[in-house]
């Protein structure tokens, strides 16, 4: 477990030491639906781009004023954090994450770039179509770049890498279930974060040797109050570890840097790239991308069921539009269904004291359903 919070805290360090290692190149990007595996395919490290709890005393010369998140990966760059990085792939998400692809190409236009269109209604008629093609154009530019040709069996392999990662991290998570789990929601969403900086296939060897050694752990004989996770994506367990220190655990999340990362898998058919649009678009639906059938709310319930959940925090970042326009209509299915919930707002950093108190006052609200169930 101790590997995983050292590759998430000293994530620069890992990405420059497996580029010494493989003499590979490392390729960053912004969102989740940008396509690993034909990355990873070419040889390359896909890396998703988090913030980092730093001052930010640079970016207002580069960027107006929005989430904290995309401007904190600005300042990264600028700053050099971010100079084992060879290139940035965009694929379309929020305006926020584009602001930063684009004003980090203007400051950094040296490195390669796409930009990968991910229709906006990913359940219509011709998404899958739409999607397919966006990705036959993303594989020949990685192809023209790096000189390689992507095969079929080359997109197989990783298929079945990508496959097995998710099937592993599904296993940490069904652990969660439990009346009294093994692991604490801090560490289960430090693995999720590590994988998303880290080779895929040395992360599944390690989350092999992880689950073993879970399994046989003594769970916890109280778990308190189990809470469920909602809101904009984070890159720390800031949030878990406050909800741990005050007796309670969150079980699971729904969040794009959480389960949604790898929930579902890719389904193999002889159109790999087929293949692969189906899974990114079939993915659970971010706040962005839930727009011709509402299927979001239906999969937030069913967690929230399926791991005996008995409240939800809604945790949002400041200026994230995609969830503060999406926030309501969750609220109101929670509402209906008479899910008790907690909202609130945070930065980049979380502002400890405050939400500690708001935490605490939420969790004892819900302790008499302890006894209920």
């Amino acid at each position: 477990m101790e590997r995983f919070k050292e590759v998430l805290k000293n994530r620069h360090e890992y990405g420059r030491a497996w580029k010494k290692r493989t003499g590979g190149k490392v390729i960053g990007y912004y969102e989740p639906y940008m396509p690993e595996e034909i990355v990873y395919a070419a040889g390359f490290l896909p890396v998703r781009l988090f913030s980092r709890h730093e001052p930010d005393d640079v970016t207002d010369r580069q960027m107006y004023g929005n989430c904290a998140c995309s401007r904190e990966i600005l300042n990264q760059f600028i700053k050099g954090n971010f100079n084992y990085v060879d290139g940035l792939i965009n694929a379309e998400g929020c305006q926020w994450m584009l602001n930063a692809f684009q004003t980090t190409l203007n400051v950094k236009p040296e490195l390669f770039n796409h930009y990968v269109f991910v229709p906006d209604y990913v359940d219509g008629k011709t998404s899958k179509d739409v999607m397919r093609s966006e990705l036959d154009v993303f594989k020949k530019a990685m192809e023209k770049w790096t000189g390689k040709t992507i095969t079929d069996k080359d997109l197989d392999c990783v298929i079945e890498v990508y496959n097995t990662n998710r099937r592993l991290m599904r296993q940490v998570y069904e652990l969660r279930r439990a009346d009294n789990p093994v692991v604490l929601g801090s560490e289960a969403m430090t693995m999720v974060l590590a994988s998303q900086v880290m080779d895929k296939a040395e992360m599944n060897e390690m989350l092999k040797d992880v689950i073993a050694k879970l399994e046989k752990r003594q769970p916890r004989k109280d778990t308190g109050v189990r809470l469920m996770l909602v809101g904009s994506p984070t890159s720390d367990v800031e949030l878990e570890e406050l909800v741990e220190s005050l007796g309670a655990n969150v079980v699971i999340d729904e969040l794009c840097t959480g389960s949604c990362y790898f929930w579902n898998e890719v389904i193999p058919q002889t159109d790999r790239l087929m293949a692969i649009s189906l899974r990114y678009l079939g993915r659970p639906h971010c706040a962005l991308k839930d727009n011709n059938w509402r299927r979001r709310p239906a999969h937030i319930h069913q967690l929230y069921e399926d791991y005996q959940a008995h409240g939800v925090i809604i945790a949002k970042q400041i200026y994230c539009h995609p969830h503060g326009t999406d926030n309501p209509l969750i609220w109101k299915v929670l509402r209906e269904r008479n899910i008790p919930f907690h909202y609130f707002e945070r930065d980049a950093t979380l502002p400890y004291e405050e939400t500690r108190l708001r935490m605490e006052a939420f969790i004892n609200m819900l302790k008499p359903q302890l006894v209920m169930k």
